[in-house]
């Protein structure tokens, strides 16, 4: 019999719930056999939403949770005080092993700290990242750390490069990634304190294919598999990308619908382009896992609808199939024994 890898799903978080959250849960269980998917939110509100479709029953279950975090919320706090919200429902099933993985929209500051609180970081692991995919000419790059740790150390840095590497060759299938970090120009001697002192320790870090410096106007070019950054950086690479690539669609439909002449164009590139622009659509490449923890945790987009959830779940089969926390935990960490 199959194995089934179980994903916990947030159905209250993000601008778009229940109801894109629940239509990413069903798309996901129909493209896959191996998923069990349980939805976590208001009973009442979850089920409702679910009539409206048809799907595997057996591939999805309700779990109620009473309580939402909002995202205005101070985090610890709404953490502490919210035991019976979705998220901290969640990320108990996560480290309970009822579940695999915890895939959730809501807020993202909840869900790193109950990620590090509830779920609980590798021994040996200082900080865990959030690592995103960004499309690039090559394919797609990890962005390490997007978001979790905005005054991060070199360990910490250099933490993440192996981390990063480490999901880039299991769950990607790149092999000997190309690590560099990001920098203001191709120098060594170039960078802020950060930067300069983390440089020469990912230079003679054997776990990692460290390439060197790479400036941000390279990053699109797919120069690196592995980019390396502390959060501030990392998140506005981030959001400038996401924001750049929606502007670059909407211009280029607006000038394909400008004239007669533009429109008889549009239809003959239309596939083509088709293709072209859904590669550089973030959404097809799922959430950015919280690496270094002990269950694998997915943050998507508050503004998620149901493909990139659907993305995200199934993530998670391959993050679950390839074992990459015992990776990490090898390489990085200590064995559950001795923690």
């Amino acid at each position: 019999m199959q194995e089934m890898i179980k994903v916990a799903v947030d159905a209250m978080g993000g601008d778009y719930a229940p109801a894109e959250m629940v239509k990413g849960a069903i798309n996901a269980v129909t493209l896959r056999r191996d998923i069990m998917v349980y939805l976590i939110g208001r009973q009442d509100v979850v089920k409702e939403e679910l009539a409206k479709h048809s799907y595997n029953g057996n591939q999805i279950e309700v779990i109620h949770a009473e309580e939402v975090i909002e995202t205005a919320e101070p985090p610890v706090m709404a953490i502490r005080k919210k035991k019976q919200s979705s998220i901290v429902v969640g990320l108990n099933m996560v480290k309970e092993k009822k579940a695999d993985a915890f895939v959730s929209a809501g807020s993202s500051g909840a869900i790193l700290v109950g990620g590090q609180v509830i779920v609980g970081r590798i021994k040996g692991v200082e900080r865990p990242p959030l690592a995103p995919l960004i499309p690039t000419e090559q394919g797609v790059s990890l962005l390490i750390d997007c978001g979790a740790n905005v005054d991060a150390r070199p360990s910490h840095l250099v933490q993440f490069a192996k981390m990063g590497s480490i999901y880039m060759e299991n769950v990607l299938g790149v092999k000997k990634p190309k690590v560099a970090i990001v920098n203001i120009g191709a120098e060594e001697e170039k960078g802020n304190a950060l930067v300069k002192e983390t440089f020469p320790l990912l230079k003679n870090c054997p776990d990692i294919n460290f390439t060197g410096s790479i400036e941000a106007r390279e990053i699109p070019h797919g120069e690196a598999d592995v980019i390396v950054c502390e959060a501030f950086t990392g998140n506005v690479i981030l959001k400038l990308c996401e924001g750049l690539s929606g502007t670059l669609i909407h211009v280029i439909k607006q000038g394909m619908m400008s004239s007669l002449r533009s429109k008889i164009g549009a239809l003959l590139v239309k596939p083509s382009l088709k293709k072209t622009l859904k590669a550089f659509d973030a959404t097809e490449y799922g959430g950015a896992p919280l690496l270094g923890l002990n269950g694998l945790v997915v943050k998507t987009h508050g503004s998620a609808k149901a493909k990139e959830v659907t993305n995200s779940i199934i993530q998670c089969v391959t993050f679950s199939e390839q074992e990459i926390n015992e990776k990490i935990r090898k390489n990085i960490g200590t064995s559950p024994m001795e923690e």
